[in-house]
């Protein structure tokens, strides 16, 4: 039987199918090893780039997975901030046209090097549901010219608000053929969406949600509101930020599921 595989794997090797085999992937622990610029791409969250052992992996197929008002658009601009400010190039595959200028300007992101990409898909999965369809085969076609154009540090394809019908209607195939093609690059290619949509042997899964508290106090001061609990912060009328939770899910080594890492987000400031 072991020379049968040994076999197996050489001809895969041979037919330059090795991506494939989990025995070419580096040992789990190496991922929690020094910082590696090279292998690695910080988030700009410190907190969550510790547990991550320096950011999301390059040359992979990551996640950043969370309901709506999770803190994942939040957790979003940080990285494209973090990437401009190392002086990589960015892209944001906006499937459903939603990216604020503002707030990724307040985030500190580099504007001057983001190449975004707008799409516009309706989001009531009862109405034009073909439409819908041909968007967001639109929206991987143009993830797919971006992968293979390459030298972006950071590439991300933000269905977050898209129905969930039209994504089950993606084959498969699509998430592995991505995969293939992100793979060995300096890339990092993060799939934004309300549930986990692609699941690769080297990438990862961050899952962000509203911290878990009490619940909800608010109470009427003269014409100010006070919320606590269930990480939403307020400050009289005024909207603070979230208090989040990271979930940190690698699918080689199922025991960081567990692992959650407590974030803060502040509201933007305009003038």
């Amino acid at each position: 039987m072991p020379l049968a595989r040994a076999d197996l794997e050489s001809l895969l090797r041979t037919r330059k199918l090795d991506h494939t085999l989990t025995t070419a992937l580096p040992p789990v622990h190496e991922y929690a090893g020094p910082y590696d610029e090279h292998a690695i791409g910080a988030t700009g969250v410190t907190a969550l780039d510790a547990r991550l052992g320096g950011g999301f992996p390059r040359g992979q197929l990551s996640e950043l997975v969370g309901p709506r008002s999770s803190g994942r658009t939040s957790l979003l601009l940080h990285m494209l901030a973090a990437a401009t400010a190392r002086g990589e190039l960015v892209a944001l595959v906006d499937a459903l046209d939603m990216f604020d200028v503002e707030s990724g300007a307040a985030a500190e992101l580099d504007l001057e090097r983001l190449l975004w990409i707008r799409g516009h898909v309706v989001a009531n999965p009862d109405l034009c549901r073909d439409v819908n369809q041909r968007a967001m085969e639109q929206a991987v076609k143009a993830l797919t010219l971006v992968l293979q154009a390459g030298n972006f540090g950071l590439v991300a394809f933000d269905v977050g608000e898209a129905p969930p019908e039209a994504l089950r209607r993606l084959p498969f195939t699509t998430w592995l053929r991505l995969q293939r093609m992100v793979e060995g690059s300096q890339t990092i290619c993060v799939l934004v969406g309300g549930e986990p949509m692609a699941r690769s042997s080297a990438g990862l899964t961050v899952r962000v949600g509203l911290r878990a508290e009490a619940g909800l106090r608010a109470t009427k001061k003269g014409l100010g509101l006070r919320a606590e609990g269930l990480g939403i912060r307020f400050s009289g009328q005024l909207f603070e930020g979230l208090d989040i939770d990271a979930g940190v899910i690698r699918a080689r080594a199922r025991v960081y599921e567990d692992a959650n890492v407590a974030l803060t987000t502040r509201a933007a400031e305009y003038a």
